[in-house]
């Protein structure tokens, strides 16, 4: 039986990261996590891009262009979208979700989906570097494994 598994190893990989200004005072934490966890493992900076966009909802159409051009090995989304009082956080969330999985399905890139949703500031917080860990180091080695796993079914 033929087992196949992302490893750890970053030789050669091309990241391109996608940032959303919204809620910048979070997205800035998953964004040091992410770059940190790459240079960890290994991803040369000059391998390392970031496309900063105005907020969560333009994710995909860059995420995409990043995919497309054949520069990137895989791409990274980082943004967080915390409730509100109105119905505006499903919309964003839904179609932010769904716009980063078509790209990848669509591409044959990696796209990983470190988009915070989360009710409270709190939470956001917790999960960009305090508590619960941070996403963008979990997605910077998401990436890694994806690379490598997709290299080595190729």
């Amino acid at each position: 039986m033929k087992i196949y598994e992302g490893k750890l190893v970053s030789e050669g990989i091309r990241v391109g990261i996608v940032a959303a200004r919204f809620n910048e005072f979070i997205v800035s934490k998953l964004l040091s996590g992410c770059e940190d966890g790459l240079l960890r493992h290994g991803v040369r900076s000059e391998d390392i891009a970031v496309a900063w966009v105005p907020g969560a909802f333009e994710i995909p159409l860059a995420a995409q262009a990043m995919a497309k051009s054949g520069k990137y090995d895989a791409v990274i989304t980082l943004g967080a979208v915390i409730r509100g009082a109105t119905s505006h956080y499903d919309y964003v969330c839904a179609e932010v979700s769904k716009g980063v999985a078509n790209v990848s399905l669509n591409t044959g890139v990696p796209v990983l989906f470190g988009v915070l949703t989360t009710d409270t500031i709190e939470q956001a917080i917790e999960r960009a570097g305090t508590k619960a860990g941070n996403k963008g180091a979990e997605c910077a080695q998401g990436a890694i494994e994806m690379v490598n796993l997709l290299r080595g079914m190729a």
